[in-house]
């Protein structure tokens, strides 16, 4: 028999302090906490952008503080949002990523119920964002803007900005919100709206204009103090402040290059009939996407092909002997090198791959960045005069021990000798590429450079455009767990860094390029979303990444997955394929053949 142990509660003793608990009335006021010491009460109820305007007044909040929205209780809230309980409250300014992307979300509903006032018969649609800070837009059913039209718009915008007109919202039935679109002849929503599984919209209203947008709003014209309209070619610009400079506009310049870049896809996808989100939803719910993932990756490797005829004809003409192939994070820049590898042989020349990685400084002489970390991503992380006097020998027909880094010891050591031919071509890939200081002593002549990019997405409608940045998030995002056992929390959580190093040490150099490959595919956010959504769910609630894991899931919404049976379809050597796995290119050396 086993006699179990009852373990006694131990009641107070008689001597100790009890709490003070006493009956008490509802309490009509809330308080909320800015940070541990500072806390503010008002009514129940009062709105969370009063809370943090007080605060400013007050100089708990830096004066210059450009307010757009804030965190409350783990969560992206309005600054309409209103306070029923006692709360943790932080502000969301415009330099945060979260603050620039309502403003420019605000500055779309401004700039579209001003062109519906002045120009009825005109529908805008927002097509791409250009690197100097702001969005490329088209005019639909009316001839381009000519300057003083477009100047007679940023007036009046800037009329209503001054004016302090409320944005405002209201959630109707999903109904009622496809009869507006239809009405408006904006077919584009209503495509879109037929595959929302809620049965309830959220519409925003300014000036007596209702729209459709996925995220946020400021509460009213007034925050949206920066901005300009900019005639560009066959449509306009309009300009919106940084995060790294939230309170002015920087000078505005159009690179060319990638100005034809996006004018190509969309000439492309309009003859395809591919405009948008629900386009792409429609084609997938009746089992039509095998001709747009042939279509698509045909003109991938058609460009693939382009890239590596300039080459071939610039080391004819001007003696090309190095590649270098730079672009920012999850850009596809690995199976475009192999690609383009692949390609070079079919036309006769011999690719060298050279791994630029191995070229870094010992652990000890890496630079430190402005936290006194190492900086691998600074230029002079990499030795730079052993990579230079490398280049030249291998040119001139030299023997060359290469280096081997060792990324565990931080220490490099001796690799193999090497040797190349007259008909062979070095291809380097890197995220210094561009930069003309990566190769001083390399004659300029001897060098092409290749920009590589995701730099157009296929938007969810003609005023709500995803971020290519988003679209290479989610990228890493899935090649992270499936080849680096990152969960999605540490890959949100690394991003912000990885961002600063692009602004820092890619873009700047993007027009050094000779030609730029666009790695976008306009099928990939279906092709990803099983992949991603699983990994997105996991992000737990009480961290910062959940807020941005919450965002990407609720744009994806809007697009259907592809089956696993559509997802077989895509090419065992498509670019999305070094993300979502399953690349044959993933293993494969373009030096291989040398060895046999």
């Amino acid at each position: 028999m086993v006699i179990k142990s009852i373990e006694k509660k131990s009641k107070p003793k008689m001597n100790e302090a009890k709490p003070n608990v006493y009956v008490t009335q509802p309490r009509s006021t809330v308080q909320v906490q800015l940070d541990p010491e500072n806390i503010l009460e008002a009514p129940v109820n009062t709105t969370a952008g009063v809370f943090l305007h007080t605060a400013i007044e007050k100089g708990l909040i830096p004066e210059d503080a450009a307010l757009i929205a804030c965190i409350c209780n783990g969560k992206l809230r309005e600054l309409t949002h209103p306070i029923s309980w006692d709360s943790t409250v932080s502000p969301v300014t415009l330099a945060d990523s979260d603050g620039s992307r309502i403003y420019r979300r605000s500055l779309i509903l401004l700039l579209t119920s001003v062109v519906d006032m002045l120009f009825p018969d005109a529908q805008i649609n927002i097509s791409y964002a250009v690197p100097a800070g702001g969005l490329y837009c088209e005019v639909k059913h009316h001839e381009v803007f000519t300057p003083s039209e477009l100047e007679s718009i940023e007036n009046t915008m800037h009329d209503i900005v001054a004016q302090d007109l409320p944005i405002t919202k209201r959630i109707v039935p999903l109904e009622e919100a496809i009869e507006l679109f239809q009405s408006r002849h904006e077919q584009d929503k209503v495509r879109l709206m037929q595959f929302r599984k809620a049965d309830m919209l959220t519409l925003y209203r300014l000036n007596g204009r209702e729209d459709y947008y996925y995220g946020y709003m400021v509460p009213s014209t007034s925050f949206l103090q920066q901005f300009k309209l900019v005639h560009s070619d066959g449509g306009f610009i309009m300009q919106y402040p940084r995060t790294s400079n939230p309170h002015s506009l920087p000078p505005m310049s159009q690179n060319s290059k990638l100005i034809d870049v996006f004018h190509e896809t969309d000439n492309w996808l309009e003859r395809m009939n591919i405009e948008d989100i629900g386009r792409l939803n429609t084609l997938i719910e009746h089992d039509q996407i095998q001709q747009l993932i042939l279509i698509a990756e045909a003109l991938h490797e058609r460009r693939v092909a382009s890239v590596a005829r300039q080459i071939v004809e610039t080391s004819h003409t001007d003696g090309t002997r190095i590649v270098l192939i730079a672009g920012p994070s999850s850009a596809g820049k690995t199976t475009f090198s192999k690609r383009l590898a692949i390609q070079l042989l079919a036309h006769g020349l011999q690719p060298f791959t050279l791994e630029m990685d191995n070229y870094f400084v010992d652990r000890h002489l890496t630079p430190l960045d402005e936290n006194g970390e190492y900086d691998f991503e600074s230029l002079h992380a990499l030795n730079l005069p052993l990579f230079n006097q490398q280049l030249n020998g291998l040119l001139d027909g030299q023997q060359v021990t290469l280096p081997i880094f060792d990324f565990h010891t931080g220490t490099s050591t001796l690799g193999n000798t090497v040797s190349i031919t007259d008909n062979q071509i070095i291809i380097l890939e890197g995220i210094h590429g561009l930069n003309p200081d990566l190769v001083p002593d390399i004659d300029p002549q001897l060098v092409f450079r290749v920009y590589v990019s995701a730099l157009t997405a296929l938007n969810i409608d003609s005023h709500n455009r995803i971020p290519t940045t988003d679209i290479r998030l989610l990228r890493r995002t899935v090649r992270d767990a499936s080849h680096r056992g990152y969960t999605a929390e540490e890959t949100l959580a690394r991003w912000q860094s990885v961002r600063r190093g692009e602004k820092r040490n890619i873009f700047p150099h993007q027009e050094n390029a000779d030609t730029i490959f666009n790695s976008a595919l306009v099928y990939e956010l279906a092709a990803l979303r099983p992949f991603v959504d699983p990994l997105l769910l996991q992000v737990p609630f009480d961290t910062p990444q959940h807020i941005e894991a919450n965002r990407l899931l609720s744009f994806l919404k809007w697009v259907k997955p592809l089956s696993n049976e559509q997802i077989q379809l895509i090419p065992d050597t498509s670019i999305i394929r070094e993300f979502i796995g399953g690349s044959i290119l993933r293993d494969y050396r373009p030096d291989s053949l040398l060895k046999l």
